[in-house]
């Protein structure tokens, strides 16, 4: 799919929050344009605003300043073409992961399909992200990385056209993770959807995406720089980890990190 129509319009957006310290500027003249079926991380330091930044594209935030767009329609709160996972995969401990993502299904499509078509549509996304032999089981009684792919399989059933991550490997072991984002490859790869990734993990954005988005510090953050990760798909990690063009990659968004935006800790 050619990656050229203009999906999701980010211009001059700021984000002010009302603190007991005052007015606290988060985010400043945030200019962005992202394509269907793009997938875009957004990296910086803690504190740059990535969260706040995803935020306003779900909704669950109003900028203070600027106009947000989602297929040529002003962002105005949440709606179901926009799903969200967080690094907290939120299930209701009382539900089976079936449970889990039907409640999600029924509440966006309840008035248009049977039930029957509802747990079709349940046991499918559960099926794409490798769980249908634990669509019984409840949360805790699975792995912290199942967890996760059932909040991805949650957000996947509502047929999200931009599907949203903030950070949703972070609280996962080195392994686990490293195989949750070779799914996450090839789950985007059958859906086609437009992904928006905040992560602060270097090696997983140049995987991942299609662009990077590096964010200055705060406060007052802003977009510093955006790289283009062309390389080709789909892209395996173990010839990735020899590739030159990879290397090089991350180490330019090391050196933007690092060097040209390195976080200064407070004394």
């Amino acid at each position: 799919m050619e990656k050229t129509e203009k999906y999701l319009q980010i211009e001059n957006v700021s984000m002010v929050f009302d603190t007991k310290r005052g007015r606290f500027k988060a985010l400043q003249d945030i200019n962005l344009t992202i394509n269907r079926g793009e997938f875009v991380s957004v990296i910086g330091h803690s504190g740059c605003g990535k969260s706040t930044v995803l935020n306003l594209i779900a909704g669950l935030l109003a900028p203070a300043d600027g106009v947000m767009l989602c297929a040529g329609r002003e962002i105005a709160g949440p709606g179901p073409e926009r799903a969200v996972v967080f690094q907290n995969h939120s299930l209701l401990p009382w539900l089976t992961c079936f449970d889990n993502v039907y409640l999600a299904v029924e509440r966006v499509f309840a008035d248009k399909e049977s039930k029957a078509k509802l747990s079709e549509r349940t046991r499918a996304a559960l099926a794409l992200v490798g769980l249908t032999h634990a669509e019984l089981k409840y949360p805790g009684e699975i792995s912290g990385g199942m967890k996760q792919r059932v909040g991805i399989a949650r957000a996947l059933a509502m047929e999200p056209k931009v599907l949203l991550l903030d950070e949703p490997f972070g609280a996962l072991d080195a392994l686990t993770r490293a195989n949750l984002q070779d799914e996450l490859m090839k789950i985007v790869t059958a859906t086609q959807s437009t992904v928006v990734m905040v992560t602060h993990d270097v090696d997983e954005a140049v995987l991942l995406s299609d662009r990077i988005v590096m964010m200055t510090n705060g406060p007052a953050a802003t977009i510093g720089e955006i790289l283009e990760v062309n390389l080709p798909r789909p892209r395996e990690r173990l010839k990735l980890a020899e590739n030159r063009h990879y290397n090089k990659l991350r180490s330019e968004v090391l050196t933007f990190l690092y060097e040209r935006h390195a976080h200064k800790l407070a004394a």
